[in-house]
């Protein structure tokens, strides 16, 4: 069998609402719209005998150990729930920032969950799929089938696929690597504690681009300021994205340190992406389509 390959996007929080923290397992009660970049790593499946991860890639080193990968999580997880199933040689061509608040690894692992499944002829909603990716991370259910919806909960409860405009946006990460956990222990939330602010907007299906826009913007991002303590240069990459001309919106995505800018038009991105790329070439600064 030829092998299987899969792009692994950048997953987008275009709003993060923390409702709390829950008493009985401790972790935070989230609403989140997330949507999907053009951007992202790439995932090859060979299949044969046995399990192998290979990687490569701009960002391959500070992806971290091979063994302790979560595309090897996963496929040992789902290989775990299905006796017999048929494996084979990963390589993973890694372009994302890491620990950049984009989900890059977790949307690696739903890449692998992915050519697995097809490999084994599985749909995605088979029970030991959907276990597997509930088990290697909370943001690999949502990544699984990588179109925009609502996520809830620790991630465990996902939407169904909202039909949103294409928003066209500009990433950026400003080169700090910044771990989730700091970030909601300065969110500073114990179990059981609700955290204040006005409900999520209701997304509908459909939304125009102007629509959209309109919608989220009210909304928010709850873990921004307590990343913001945590990694001040966040602010500074914000700050360039409002200073773009067309900017309609700057907010981080997750716990940061990744920002995006939305613009009305592709090619306002595409300028704003190159000013801002010129003036700091350390940062990694990509415009894309969100959907």
């Amino acid at each position: 069998m030829p092998s299987l390959a899969t792009r692994a996007p950048a997953k987008i929080n275009l709003t993060l609402h923390v409702l709390g923290r829950r008493q009985a397992d401790g972790y935070h009660a989230l609403e989140s719209l997330v949507a999907f970049a053009g951007v992202g790593d790439h995932l090859t499946l060979e299949p044969a005998d046995g399990l192998a991860l290979a990687i490569e890639g701009p960002t391959a080193g500070p992806a971290g150990p091979t063994e302790d990968n979560l595309v090897l999580r996963a496929a040992r997880h789902l290989a775990g729930c299905v006796p017999g199933l048929r494996m084979g040689a990963f390589r993973l061509v890694k372009r994302l920032p890491v620990a950049a608040g984009i989900g890059g690894g977790s949307s690696d692992a739903a890449a692998a969950l992915r050519l697995l499944a097809d490999l084994n002829g599985l749909g995605l909603d088979h029970p030991a799929v959907v276990e597997s990716a509930r088990a290697t991370g909370a943001d690999v259910p949502v990544c699984l089938d990588p179109r925009a919806r609502m996520m809830r909960g620790a991630g465990e409860t996902i939407g169904r696929p909202l039909d949103l405009a294409a928003l066209p946006a500009v990433l950026i990460n400003p080169g700090v690597p910044v771990p989730t956990a700091p970030v909601f222990k300065a969110l500073g939330l114990s179990p059981g504690d609700t955290l204040p602010g006005a409900e999520h907007p209701e997304v509908v299906t459909g939304l125009g681009l102007n629509g959209l826009i309109g919608l989220i913007g009210p909304a928010r991002n709850d873990l921004e300021a307590p990343a913001l303590t945590v990694a001040p240069v966040i602010g500074e990459a914000l700050a360039a994205l409002r200073a773009q001309g067309g900017c309609r919106l700057a907010r981080m995505s997750g716990s940061g340190a990744t920002v995006f800018g939305l613009f009305a038009r592709r090619s306002q991105a595409a300028l704003a992406a190159g000013a801002i790329g010129r003036a700091m070439p350390g940062w990694w600064v990509e415009p894309t389509l969100l959907r």
